[in-house]
């Protein structure tokens, strides 16, 4: 299966399939997805929180996408951090763009991390592995990634949940869409921030 296949199998109708299909594993397979996704980031997490809130519903969606994002992002700082001395990740560090992030990440600590991880459409990807770079403490980064996972889980996990609501209510559409739009253009915001910042 290449890229594109990949790309176009992840739908939520797949995805409920999936997880259907898989159904005696209990919640091993919807912990699983969210947190293969912080280790490889091209598979989509807001896809498999929302699958996973319309297949065990809100509450139960919820405990499951935060517990596998969060223990994703956790194996990730923690590798990062172990091995990041290392001549492997040398071009890393020495990257301008990764440099930046760095510096940001140490000054800023917490709040910088915990605000990334609130909005489903920034890159918690790169901010796992370049906080695992920094010198950022890990209470630090655990703590934020509890509590911003937890913001950005819920929100999508709500929308999730009674998907063909969308359809028949769309009062409840426009409030969704409007919400995405907000997430959306909050992240796009902060990435805009860290650029202005880096430039001074």
């Amino acid at each position: 299966m290449d890229f594109k296949s990949l790309k176009e199998f992840f739908t939520i109708e797949n995805i409920l399939m999936l997880l259907d299909e898989y159904a005696d594993l209990g919640p091993i397979p919807g912990i699983l997805l969210p947190m293969i996704e912080a280790i490889f980031p091209i598979f989509p997490l807001v896809l498999f929180v929302m699958a996973n809130a319309a297949a065990f519903g809100l509450w139960k969606g919820f405990i499951i996408s935060w517990i596998g994002a969060t223990l994703g992002a956790l194996i990730v700082f923690s590798v990062i951090r172990r091995l990041g001395r290392q001549r492997f990740f040398n071009f890393l560090t020495k990257h301008q763009k990764v440099k930046k992030l760095m510096n940001w990440i140490e000054r800023r600590g917490f709040g910088f991390i915990f605000l990334m991880l609130c909005f489903p459409f920034s890159p918690s990807s790169l901010i796992n592995v370049v906080a695992g770079l920094s010198r950022v403490s890990k209470q630090q980064f655990v703590l934020a990634v509890l509590l911003g996972k937890l913001v950005m889980i819920f929100t999508v996990s709500f929308i999730g949940y009674d998907l063909k609501s969308l359809i028949y209510q769309p009062f409840k559409t426009i409030f969704v869409l409007i919400l995405m739009f907000i997430l959306w253009y909050g992240g796009k915001q902060i990435e805009k921030r860290i650029h202005l910042d880096d430039g001074r």
